[in-house]
């Protein structure tokens, strides 16, 4: 097996003395919102869940002013819901609590994937404010009296989007990059479509968050380095929980001599030590996330977090058989192949064109 391994402890090496210190005091105050949960589940009395309500609120208030604290002292981390205007958050909260809602579907939590990767997709280069512009000519279905065209002016983020590849960390984060790479695509005015690499990678299940090892499996990876030398990686992972997969990779490919322009993380939610870790493991690398939550559990699974993202996305496979990318693909149905069909085209490309 040609595979590289990384562990929880290389990881814990990176982060200073100040992280671990803020990471420990998030962990505490979590340890009350657990016993709060407990008495807010049992309560049978109305007055008993309203109290244990107010005080959840205050906790969740109280660890939100720590973790906005200490992002702002990181420019590398960059979370929606601290960085933008107020009246903004409202609507990030919403779609986050949709994504969390134990009973929303898989059609309904694709939709919501599909919104929070548009608001990231913003939130990192659509809104930019320059005076630079460019224009798009549009043909419109009316040809009476003559073939009629739209002009409509964008701003112009050309040299911010199209020296990028999209790098995917399968399986869970198969549809997000698609999702991206769309955007990338609409955004720019020569239509440009990224190019692929896909890394299999995942985590050791049977270990603990502390003793954690991520596992790089080169031979069910499809990645040409010629292509990602100089480029901006783009990964978009729908949940950040320790950093490993990310971090494992990017070292991986700057030990092959890989120098990347900047890697940029794009993840729906982002535990506080999982940020902290991938800014402090890699150079002019950025987060981006909608919402950061506080603390991890020992399975190294995001508290409160939205449970297994590429499950509830992709399904689950059979226990004694997994799905090749192609099947992956095939069992998003003929709707998502249509959207992102030039994506698709390229995903395609790179997996069946490797010698």
């Amino acid at each position: 097996m040609n595979k590289v391994v990384l562990k929880a402890e290389d990881l814990d090496g990176f982060l200073t003395g100040d992280d671990k210190a803020a990471i420990a005091g998030m962990d505490g105050i979590y340890r009350e919102v657990l016993a709060s949960f407990s008495l807010y589940s049992a309560a049978r009395m109305e007055k008993e869940r309203d109290k244990e309500k107010d005080n959840l609120i205050r906790l969740y208030n109280t660890m939100g002013k720590m973790m906005q604290g200490i992002c702002s002292e990181e420019p590398g981390i960059q979370v929606y819901s601290f960085r933008t205007p107020h009246e903004t958050h409202a609507e990030i909260s919403r779609i986050i609590a949709k994504l969390r809602d134990v009973r929303t579907d898989n059609d309904e939590f694709i939709y919501y994937i599909q919104r929070a990767y548009e608001k990231l997709f913003y939130f990192a280069w659509g809104g930019m404010n320059s005076s630079e512009k460019n224009y798009l000519m549009i043909k419109t279905p009316v040809t009476i009296p003559v073939q009629n065209y739209a002009v409509h002016k964008i701003t112009n983020i050309d040299n911010k989007i199209e020296n990028a590849v999209m790098c995917i960390l399968l399986r869970g984060a198969l549809l997000p990059a698609m999702i991206m790479s769309k955007e990338i695509e609409e955004y720019s005015s020569t239509a440009y479509v990224t190019p692929f690499a896909l890394f299999r990678i995942k985590r050791d299940e049977t270990k603990h968050e502390n003793d954690m090892e991520y596992i790089l499996d080169l031979d069910r990876s499809y990645f040409d380095p010629e292509v990602l030398n100089g480029r901006d990686l783009i990964f978009a992972d729908p949940m950040n929980a320790t950093g490993g997969s990310l971090v494992t990779v990017v070292k991986y490919l700057l030990s092959q001599g890989v120098k990347p322009r900047s890697v940029h993380f794009f993840n729906v939610i982002s535990a506080l030590k999982g940020a902290l870790r991938v800014v402090r493991a890699l150079d002019n690398c950025t987060v981006w996330t909608c919402w950061m939550d506080p603390v991890l559990n020992e399975a190294a699974y995001i508290l409160p977090g939205l449970g297994d993202a590429g499950d509830r996305i992709n399904g689950t496979d059979s226990v004694d058989r997994s799905r090749n990318i192609m099947q992956l693909i095939a069992d998003y149905g003929s709707n998502i192949a249509g959207l992102y069909r030039s994506q698709l085209r390229e995903i395609e490309d790179t997996v069946l064109g490797r010698s």
